[in-house]
């Protein structure tokens, strides 16, 4: 398939929910797959709560979800967004919300037993966002977690870091982590230039922490509504 019959798009939107509407978004963990499975053009689908904090901590936060998807096309993506009577209950119950449009560019591993993205031969000239997954081993458990709050505090103090985010299906053992760089070369310098990090990696070949996992990169092209200042730090760069 050549690169200009792709017209898969991804998207991830960051919900923050306060008061009762906390509840309301909790209960839907289990409900809302039935009725994202119905949506059209719809190919992947993930509803994830965060940590506390910056969302690397065992601590959950109970305010801020992330609903990641993977559409056949832009169209299907807008005709959600705009139209759908369900994802407009969710957005009449945040007190803000962000959508960001991403076109993956690499992919490798899997996520529930596939990997969903097309990837796309495009060359980063601006920010690029990454998407690492992984169900870690029971057994492994304490020792990921003895790493994993102290390597994400570090990624807010790194140059070329714009935001950063834990998430996940399930507390503790689905872990994803959702971030955004000013360029692909910052996000290398991290990823193989961080101590801490090299050191997760490298415990993860060792052991093998992980049942599964999956990482990708994508290049994000627009955004709708508001997060904090991330609106402005990503939309004056796209």
């Amino acid at each position: 398939m050549s690169d200009q019959a792709i017209s898969q798009v991804s998207t991830v939107t960051l919900l923050r929910f306060q008061g009762s509407n906390a509840f309301w978004i909790f209960a839907q963990m289990p409900k809302a797959p039935k009725k994202f499975e119905k949506v059209s053009g719809l190919k992947f689908f993930k509803l994830m709560g965060s940590g506390g904090k910056n969302g690397f901590s065992k601590m959950l936060n109970v305010n801020i979800y992330a609903l990641h998807c993977v559409w056949d096309s832009e169209e299907h993506a807008n005709d959600f967004f705009q139209r759908s009577t369900m994802f407009s209950e969710f957005k009449n119950r945040t007190t803000e919300l962000f959508t960001i449009f991403l076109k993956a560019t690499r992919a490798h591993g899997l996520w529930s037993g596939s990997n969903p993205y097309q990837t796309q031969n495009l060359t980063p000239t601006g920010p690029i966002a990454v998407i690492t997954r992984a169900r870690i081993k029971l057994k492994f458990l304490p020792k990921f977690w003895s790493k994993v709050p102290s390597l994400g505090k570090k990624v807010d103090e790194v140059n070329g870091s714009i935001y950063s985010i834990g998430i996940g299906e399930y507390p503790w053992f689905m872990q994803a982590t959702f971030s955004i760089w000013e360029s692909y070369e910052a996000m290398h310098n991290y990823a193989y230039g961080n101590p801490l990090h090299l050191e997760v990696i490298k415990k993860t070949r060792e052991l093998g922490w992980y049942a599964e996992e999956l990482f990708a990169n994508f290049i994000p092209y627009k955004t709708e509504g508001t997060w904090g200042k991330l609106h402005d730090q990503l939309n004056g760069k796209l």
